[in-house]
């Protein structure tokens, strides 16, 4: 799949969501031991939002990020948009949210639209990284925030093997016997080992025209949060 480009990746990842939707927070609940839900928290508080903010849930999946926004800031003004729709579909069961449509590389989005543009686990999906990044700092307004949540390249080290051990078979395992699709959770840990390291993802921020940028490791060097401002 790591050999799919352009159109060809993108239908593919729209379909695995579409056939995942059902068992996807579940799975995420298991992967990460449940700190993605801590995750979640920290990205939203990164976003320096206020009540009368307006945020974008980029890839918001089935809305998870999306709804931590809310309930930090119940009057803000929080859109949450993804390309899958059964991902939507599956989210809306839990709760009302602003869906929408969205190519995470084509924003339906007018310039300057938003105080804030966060994400999980989005952007080694999207299959021109660069304009991704390019289209999120476009939405956003003058002093605006990104927040990108994200598995990133981990660097080698003593516990390099259990790492392997754990994204090659706990997760792929677990994820056949919980969805049925093993195949998607086969593509995680190969989009994760293929995919830029934090200190690229900084780089590629900056050539975005971000600046303030910041990030930290979580996870045993698995998992990103990175940081960034719009100044112009």
């Amino acid at each position: 799949m790591t050999q799919l480009t352009g159109n060809e990746r993108a239908a593919y990842i729209q379909d695995m969501f579409t056939r995942i939707a059902k068992r996807y927070d579940l799975m995420n609940r298991l992967m990460t031991g449940g700190q993605d839900i801590r995750w979640r928290k920290r990205v939203v508080n990164l976003a320096r939002m206020t009540n009368s903010a307006s945020l974008l849930d980029l890839g918001t999946g089935t809305g998870d990020l999306a709804r931590e926004a809310v309930l930090q800031f119940p009057r803000a003004r929080v859109a949450a948009a993804d390309f899958t729709l059964e991902m939507m579909r599956v989210g809306k069961k839990h709760g009302a949210l602003n869906f929408s449509t969205a190519d995470a590389l084509r924003l339906p989005f007018p310039d300057s639209s938003f105080d804030a543009v966060i994400s999980g686990f989005l952007m080694r999906n999207v299959v021109d990284l660069q304009r991704g990044i390019t289209e999120q700092f476009r939405v956003l307004k003058k002093g605006g925030r990104i927040v990108i949540l994200d598995t990133t390249r981990p660097k080698k080290n003593i516990l390099s093997p259990f790492i392997w051990i754990h994204m090659h078979v706990v997760i792929p395992t677990l994820g056949s016997l919980l969805t049925g699709v093993g195949e998607a959770y086969r593509y995680l840990p190969e989009t994760t080992e293929g995919f830029v390291t934090a200190e690229e993802m900084a780089s590629r921020m900056a050539a975005a025209g971000f600046k303030r940028i910041g990030f930290e490791r979580l996870m045993f060097g698995t998992i990103a949060i990175h940081w960034g401002e719009k100044q112009v």
